[in-house]
């Protein structure tokens, strides 16, 4: 075996210019797969991250007439040790009412919060940009979008004019900007007693609110919260039943992607596969010598497996290397007009490990063919033909 290995590293220093070309053959193909591989990834977690990075992942609701969750310190108990991947706990009433001003009104969600529980899936205090955070009854903020069209500035009061007719006035302590326009102009946040008393609750809730530590493991957390809680009435959603259709899309992006990897790693097993083989007819006067001299034929299939072996190992680094060069290129120069890369650096090391096994494998997959080709060479034909 190692009299095998010498003969192969010697076979592949001596072609020089052909151990290069098919060294670069392996690793534009593994760097094309570590590109796109990544680049999607990347994608996936950057739509995911904007759809529902701060934003309730499950949501606990009440399938009640009134739609009013009672005992809630309960139910956020209970949904807490349900699972040690549930985080960032938030109780929260909603709901509709209108922002009286001067030419009109303008409807708007009143959304009630345990504001240190709830800065922790929205980041509300990370988007204040104007003020500070309600801390008293009867205080309110409101989005950039909502405040600019109401012309309505921080330490102003507005009239709230709730479904039922009741006018409420609210103190503006602040305004946010929480990156969604849909939700700028749309809610107005203030602090859980608050809501609770503009829209008569006493102590009720209208929802529990919370976080996963792996999204995509929302389903499956849902359920166990669900057969946790001791109250039959309540439902409980997540956000993969109610956005199927990004589901669906990134499901799309992923099999695109393996597609090419897979039609990749193919046309690097090819080229491999007939460059060796046109190699054993090039080496077949040695390999005939070889033989003649003693050399089994085992060991003399092994010379091309360990050939292949070499060329993958070459092949998959540089690969890598170069797939990741192309990624930071990529990012560079595709930018927004803020300057953060339209889709951000990804780099996941089990996926360049995966990638350069897939090219060593490839490579020594490839190489079984002249492998055994060189065992059937019979060394008196070969020598006898010069």
């Amino acid at each position: 075996m190692r009299l095998a290995f010498k003969i192969a590293l010697r076979f592949l220093l001596s072609g020089k210019n052909q151990t290069i070309l098919i060294a670069l053959g392996i690793a534009v193909g593994v760097a094309v797969q570590v590109f796109i591989g990544s680049l999607i990834q990347g994608l996936q977690l950057s739509l995911v991250e904007k759809t529902i990075g701060n934003s309730s992942q499950i949501t606990i609701t009440s399938g009640s007439g009134d739609k009013i969750i009672r005992s809630w310190e309960r139910v956020v108990y209970e949904a807490g040790i349900s699972s040690k991947a549930i985080r960032n706990i938030s109780p929260s009433v909603d709901a509709s009412a209108f922002l009286e001003y001067e030419d009109g009104s303008e409807p708007i969600l009143v959304r009630g919060f345990r504001l240190a529980d709830a800065d922790d899936i929205y980041g509300i205090s990370g988007g204040l940009y104007d003020g500070k955070l309600p801390q008293r009854k009867d205080e309110a903020i409101i989005g950039r979008d909502l405040a600019e069209k109401l012309e309505v500035e921080i330490n102003e009061r507005v009239n709230l004019v709730t479904p039922l007719g009741g006018v409420v006035k609210l103190m503006v302590t602040g305004l946010y900007d929480l990156g969604v326009s849909a939700v700028n102009k749309s809610w107005l946040i203030t602090n859980l007693e608050t809501a609770q008393d503009i829209f008569g609750l006493d102590d009720g809730i209208t929802s529990v609110e919370m976080q996963v530590d792996e999204v995509f493991n929302a389903d499956n957390l849902a359920r166990q919260v669900n057969n946790t809680l001791s109250d039959s009435r309540l439902i409980v959603d997540n956000w993969k039943d109610q956005n199927k259709q990004l589901l669906s899309g990134l499901s799309g992006q992923s099999l695109s992607s393996y597609m090419i990897q897979v039609f990749v790693l193919v046309a690097v097993l090819l080229g491999i596969s007939s460059v060796l083989a046109i190699s054993v007819v090039q080496r077949s006067k040695q390999l005939g010598i070889l033989k003649a001299m003693g050399i089994k034929d085992r060991d003399a299939s092994l010379i091309f497996v360990f050939q292949g072996l070499l060329l993958g190992v070459i092949g998959g680094v540089l690969g890598i290397l170069l797939g990741i060069g192309l990624l930071l290129m990529f990012t560079a120069f595709a930018v927004n007009p803020d300057g953060s890369p339209v889709v951000p650096v990804f780099i996941s090391y089990p996926f360049l490990v995966v990638s350069g096994l897939f090219a060593i494998s490839a490579a020594v997959f490839a190489s079984l063919i002249p492998a055994r080709l060189s065992s059937r060479l019979n060394p008196i034909e070969v020598i006898k033909n010069g």
